[in-house]
Formats: structure tokens, C-alpha cells, sequence
């Protein structure tokens, strides 16, 4: 008995869209509108380091998340690492940065000065107001995509986008592979050992087995046409819409609010002078 298998040309299919962000308006966005949204959110907000401009940017970023079905307590909950990252900054440039105005707290080599600490707290909050928008941007963001976008629209070399997201894909599978050979070689008496020795001879064979899988990989890109000069065709079309560019528009806004606030009310500082 002969067994027949339907199979739909992919521009005729019609597949549920995925969950890409938990946000129903940054879902909407192509991924490279993520990437360069960002960098038009955050660059700018390096020029000034005071505590207006970055809590500006902060509340608005935690407003128009909230708006986007994000409430500030996922917001808080998805980037736990940020805010720790921020609090090593306050405790680092207030402790140790350059005193100025009234000596609050010293001891030894630290000193907390009225200038050290509201430059913590200025760093504090750039670097939450620079960091947590960006990863709530990069939740959900499905790297295959994102190379689609960067090699149809900012129109970089395909061999270079997609063998780095090649790359990208086998590195998740390292940590596999450890467990793997660890199995292989208890299996075979061979794990009980020295420690050190037995994390040498796993970590050979990991790589021997990452060579080989490269080659391999290397192989399959060159027989798919990744070497050539011939134009490639595309399983999936990526380009933008309106709401990318609203998007764009949005980001460029906020820091320019931000910065114009903190020059209106005489707190801007140019992060560059000394």
C-alpha cells in the first residue's frame, strides 16, 4: 500500500504566528526594527550623565511597556540581572568615584561625597533606563529571523549573517554534547579518574566533536550556495511596515524628550567632560 504525503508550497501556508515578545506591539515589529530601535533608544542617552534625563526615559520606557502589555512588575521580573548590574554601578562610583562637595562617609580608600553620590545615582539610572528597554526588545526576538531581516533589508552578506547564526545554533548544543560525552565515558569506566584529568580528556573530546560538526556545517553551507556570487532566493520575504516606523519614531522621541528636559532644567552634564 502506497502512502501519500500533502506537502503545501511554504507561500501558501498559513501558520499560526508565533509569540515573539510579551508585548502585543513589540511582537508586531520585525526583529531588526528591535535591534535598530534600540540603538536609537539608548545611544543618545549616553551624552548626558544626571538623574533627570535618565528617569525620564526610565518612567516613560515602564509607561509605554505598560501600554504595550508589559506591567512593570514583568518588567522588573525579566530583567533582575539589570537592576543588579545597576546597583554594582551606584554602590562602585559612589564609594570610589571622584569626590566633590560635602564629605558624607569616609573610610580608608572610599569616600562618599555629595558629587560621588548623586553621580551613583545618575549611573544607576542610565544604566537601567539604557538596558531594560533593550531586553525586553530581545525577549522572544527568533534569531532566524532576525537574519532574514539584517540580510534583506540592511542588506549585510548572507554568507556572514547566516554562518554566524549557524554558529549561534551550535553553541546551544555544547552543553548537550558535555552531557553526552560525560555519559559515553562513565559508560566506559573512564570517569573515575583524577577530576582535573577527566575535565581535560571531556573538554578534548568536545572539541574534536565541534571541529567535526563545523566542518560539516561548512560543507552543508557551500552545497546550498553560501560561497557563491549568484543571487539567493529567500523561503521567507522580511520587510517593514507603519508600525516599524512609528516604532522608530517612538524611540528617537524618548531620549530627545529626556535630554531636552534635563537642558531646560539646567541638570544635563556631558558624560564626556571631565
Amino acid at each position: 500500500m502506497t502512502e501519500t504525503i500533502g506537502v503545501v508550497p511554504h507561500k501558501e501556508r498559513h501558520d499560526e504566528p508565533r509569540a515573539t515578545s510579551p508585548s502585543w506591539f513589540i511582537a508586531k515589529l520585525n526583529p531588526v526594527s528591535r535591534f535598530i530601535g534600540a540603538m536609537l533608544l539608548c545611544v543618545p542617552m549616553f551624552l548626558s550623565l544626571d538623574v533627570v534625563s535618565a528617569s525620564t526615559a526610565l518612567l516613560i520606557d515602564f509607561a509605554l511597556l505598560w501600554i504595550g502589555g508589559v506591567n512593570p512588575l514583568m518588567v522588573l521580573r525579566r530583567t533582575w540581572m539589570v537592576w543588579i548590574a545597576a546597583v554594582g554601578s551606584f554602590v562602585s562610583v559612589t564609594l570610589y568615584g571622584t569626590a566633590s562637595g560635602a564629605i558624607l562617609f569616609r573610610f580608608g580608600l572610599m569616600a562618599v561625597s555629595e558629587g560621588s553620590l548623586y553621580a551613583g545615582a545618575a549611573t544607576f539610572l542610565r544604566v537601567a533606563a539604557i538596558a531594560v528597554p533593550g531586553v525586553i526588545f530581545a525577549l522572544g526576538l527568533d534569531p532566524t529571523d532576525l537574519a532574514d531581516g539584517l540580510v534583506q533589508i540592511l542588506h549585510l552578506p548572507s554568507k556572514f549573517v547566516y554562518g554566524g547564526l549557524a554558529g549561534m545554533r551550535m553553541v546551544t548544543l555544547l552543553q548537550d554534547d558535555w552531557r553526552a560525552l560525560g555519559l559515553s565515558r562513565r559508560s566506559r569506566g573512564l570517569g573515575d579518574g583524577s577530576a582535573i584529568r577527566r575535565v581535560f580528556m571531556q573538554a578534548f573530546s568536545l572539541l574534536v566533536v565541534s571541529i567535526r560538526r563545523g566542518t560539516k556545517l561548512a560543507t552543508a553551507m557551500e552545497a546550498r550556495g553560501f560561497g557563491g556570487d549568484a543571487p539567493r532566493s529567500q523561503a521567507r520575504t522580511s520587510r517593514l511596515h507603519g508600525v516599524d516606523w512609528l516604532f522608530y519614531l517612538i524611540c528617537m522621541a524618548i531620549p530627545a524628550v529626556a535630554l531636552l528636559l534635563a537642558y531646560r532644567t539646567g541638570y544635563w552634564h556631558w558624560s564626556f567632560r571631565n
